[in-house]
């Protein structure tokens, strides 16, 4: 595949790795965990792939296609439920023209993830726009925050 997988393998054969390593590795370097690169590494040191996937699908830390370049994790938890979440989720899925179960925007720009909760209940509802925690959102400061990450790229 490339030089990167082959860094990988060696550092997973000379430091007596484990899988959850190079699963690591994988999702650092390219962003996600392509089928190719787990059937590569998987031939490449006989270990069955269904391993490999078992244990990306396990772990929420771990993507098995694409993000985007900004990631915007909008929390659903009770309170922020209660203040709204559900309408900023509808309005960012319709902003980014995500249907069905897509989370991806067809730019690769965006990836719109929901999480059960943030741990920031007194500002809810709460966003989360590249890691950087913004409380008490609303659809309008919801779409200025979109339209500047559409405007720096």
């Amino acid at each position: 595949m490339d030089e990167c997988l082959d860094k990988i393998i060696d550092n997973y054969l000379e430091n007596e790795g484990n899988v959850l390593t190079i699963l690591q590795d994988i999702e650092k370097h390219y962003g996600y965990i392509s089928e190719d690169a787990v059937y590569r590494i998987a031939s490449e040191l006989d270990i069955h792939p269904s391993h490999f996937f078992g244990i990306a699908s396990f772990y929420s830390q771990f993507h098995l296609k694409p993000r985007g370049k900004n990631i915007i994790t909008i929390c659903r938890g009770t309170p922020c439920h209660i203040k709204g979440s559900e309408k900023i989720l509808g309005r960012v899925r319709m902003e980014l023209d995500l249907l069905g179960d897509e989370d991806t925007s067809d730019d690769q720009l965006f990836t719109l993830e929901e999480v059960n909760c943030v741990g920031a209940c007194g500002i809810s509802p709460v966003v989360a726009i590249n890691s950087r925690v913004q409380g008490e959102m609303d659809i309008s400061k919801m779409m200025q925050e979109i339209n500047k990450l559409r405007a720096t790229d």
